[in-house]
């Protein structure tokens, strides 16, 4: 094993100088031969030979141990360690006499501790550290890839990808060096990240064939990440019984169609021993599913559920069904109601490996929605909500849109009321996925700062309750290792209060989808007004905002328990920033905030763009500082100009499009087109 260092491309949150603390100690692994354990091996030799530490034998003087709880060789040291059993993933930490340690039940653990002691720093060295006991909340902390094999003509080899092209395929095939696979996988690995999907979603005809005659691809990628302790999962069609094995049904309760998964999945997991299973999108936007058979949702996915249970397998069954044909004219059909609609009557009735994964929103990954009820709404199912690290909606990584507030919010809603569960407790078993951003793009993310959404999704995923600017002083301290306090002061104006910045010179108050259709870019008021998609805004010459309400629209707001179900039906009591998406209001309402509804939208579009702006002047003063690479200035510089021409677009757009619909003016005088 050797560590994966790739030429050319920029090393994220793991460049050398990262490693300088635990790489200038000795220090002494005992761990067994297992392949996680020697990329711990590999990667404090690697470090020590940086950095002018030693790899520490038995007897020899330690500054750290890494060590797993079996080995019978334990020094003193880590012995003297004491606290709970840390568990598969988990990890002991401790310093005294001296002496830092990590002790890990498995290597797996033994991996997450070490890079815990790399983000540390020099404080893993200082002074004495009580035993912490550090474990993953959640069990599966899995990224979904929607790679092409080939480039797809609409939706190009990544779809809604926005860094380049895929690592893993190029011109219809394998890349021919995983080298930065690898490297991908050891920057996931430092997160803790554990399970990545490497295909498109949409499973189109190529792709189907990764579960039969191009398996071998498969498993040359899950070598790759195994060796950081990730397992790799395959995005397949609901028709493959039909695409791939001849058959001429693939109704989920056919004999020959369940012995048809049983067999090519015992194929699959003969090439790939420790294959983490499948993910399924069915039933949506033209996706094939059980409904074409009479059958629901639970009978698709347990008879997935049962060819993988013998194997240890799992599949991902999402619950992203909804009428993508809907007559816009019809204001009763509620896209937000749909997937609570298929999925709440199914709850008890799905097996114990099959993980039913739900969009952190009732539509489709918006700068704001509501937190989506069908969460609340199964607790005798195994869910796992999804994210979309991927800036589809949040600007495409030509925008600085720091996302880890926005997911913060999500992981710590509560359904119940104050004290009562939040979302991140409710899917401690299933866990906790996001669509991916990386590509072949030198910075991994097409924008470098985006870098930051990645980093954080995976400290999210092992510990919901972090803190996203603690996070964020994390990925710079690890990024910018010789960035002084300046460099993370303006880092931290920039990008801590990103996310509603964008979203105050985009779409307001929660009403979504005002982009332009297809690529989603960009502002377009009306792009989906008249469409089929079901993402509408109804304004008209009285008001905005779509009425989900059970008095008078189309009974949205009965899907949430108490009390949200009486908030969000409230006018009154619906928190400003969701109001669109709950009610239809006049121009002229008034909301919390003591503004009426048509002045936030001018006051918020204009006071966006203008943040847009003050974020590309604090950036400006950091050309020319040397701990920032030219390149990558110019890079963020590019894409920061974007941003604020891109920002008085939306500002223009938008304040102009509902000035002529309302006819009221600025309250500033300002100008409106």
């Amino acid at each position: 094993m050797t560590v994966p260092h790739v030429d050319d491309v920029h090393p994220a949150w793991l460049p050398p100088e990262a490693f300088r603390a635990l790489g200038a100690r000795r220090v002494l692994v005992l761990a067994d031969a297992s392949e996680v354990a020697e990329t711990v091996r590999a990667e404090v030799a690697d470090a020590c030979a940086r950095h002018g530490g030693a790899v520490a034998a038995p007897g020899e003087p330690y500054d750290l141990v890494l060590a797993l709880t079996s080995d019978g060789s334990l020094p003193a040291a880590a012995q003297a360690v004491k606290g709970p059993e840390p568990g598969a993933e988990g990890f002991l930490l401790a310093r005294s006499g001296g002496v830092t340690v990590v002790l890990a039940d498995q290597p797996a653990g033994l991996l997450y501790g070490f890079f815990a002691v790399v983000r540390l720093g020099e404080a893993a060295f200082e002074g004495d550290r009580p035993a912490e006991t550090h474990r993953p909340a959640l069990a599966r902390r899995m990224l979904d890839h929607w790679d092409n094999i080939g480039v797809h003509p609409v939706m190009g080899q990544v779809e809604r990808g926005y860094s380049g092209g895929s690592i893993f395929w190029h011109d219809g095939v394998l890349h021919e060096d995983l080298t930065r696979v690898r490297a991908y996988a050891r920057l996931l690995a430092a997160t803790g990240v554990n399970a990545v999907a490497v295909n498109n979603v949409n499973v189109h005809a190529t792709e189907a064939r990764l579960l039969t005659d191009r398996l071998g691809e498969v498993a040359a990628l899950a070598a790759e990440f195994r060796a950081y302790g990730i397992r790799v999962h395959l995005s397949v069609t609901f028709a493959s019984p039909i695409v791939l094995g001849g058959l001429e049904t693939a109704n989920p309760v056919e004999e020959d169609v369940r012995a048809w998964w049983a067999r090519t999945t015992e194929r699959v997991y003969e090439t790939i021993p420790d294959f983490g299973g499948y993910v399924v999108k069915a039933d949506s936007e033209g996706q094939p599913g059980p409904f074409a058979y009479g059958r629901d949702h639970a009978d698709g996915a347990n008879m997935l559920a049962d060819a993988l249970a013998p194997h240890g397998g799992v599949v991902h069954w999402r619950a992203f069904v909804y009428n993508h044909r809907q007559d816009w004219r019809d204001r009763k059909t509620d896209r937000a109601r749909a997937a609570h609609d298929h999925f709440s009557p199914l709850d008890g009735r799905f097996r114990d490996n099959a993980i039913l994964q739900v969009k952190y929103g009732p539509i489709d990954f918006q700068t704001r929605e509501p937190i989506s009820p069908v969460i609340a709404a199964m607790p005798a199912t195994k869910l796992a909500v999804e994210l979309q690290v991927t800036q589809e909606y949040t600007g495409q990584q030509r925008h600085v849109c720091y996302l880890a507030p926005m997911w913060s919010e999500v992981l710590g809603f509560r359904f119940w009321g104050p004290g009562e569960r939040a979302v991140a407790d409710v899917t401690t078993s299933g866990g906790l996925v996001a669509v991916s951003n990386v590509g072949d793009d030198p910075y991994w993310t097409g924008h470098p700062l985006a870098q930051a959404n990645l980093y954080a999704f995976g400290r999210l995923a092992w510990n919901p309750g972090l803190d996203p600017a603690a996070i964020l002083d994390e990925w710079i301290g690890l990024t910018f290792p010789k960035g002084g306090e300046g460099l993370r002061e303006t880092l931290h104006g920039m990008m801590d209060g990103s996310w509603r910045t964008y979203e105050r010179y985009t779409a307001p108050l929660g009403v979504g989808f005002m982009v332009r259709p297809g690529h989603h870019y960009g502002p377009d008021v009306d792009g989906y007004e008249y469409t089929p998609w079901g993402t509408y805004h109804f304004a008209d010459r009285d008001g905005v905002g779509v009425d989900r309400t059970r008095s008078t629209g189309t009974g949205y707001t009965g899907q949430y328990p108490a009390p949200w179900s009486q908030v969000y039906e409230s006018r009154a009591e619906c928190p400003d920033e969701l109001l669109l998406f709950f009610h239809h209001v006049p121009y002229e309402h008034v909301l919390q905030s003591g503004t009426t509804v048509i002045q936030h939208i001018y006051d918020t579009h204009f006071a966006g763009a203008e943040e847009a702006a003050e974020i590309r002047a604090l950036w400006a003063k950091l050309e020319g500082d040397d701990v920032v690479d030219p390149a990558l200035y110019a890079r963020v510089r590019e894409r920061l100009d974007e941003q604020v021409r891109s920002a008085e677009e939306w500002r223009d757009q938008i304040n102009t499009y509902f000035f002529r619909k309302s006819g009221v003016p600025d309250a500033h005088g300002r100008t409106i087109h």
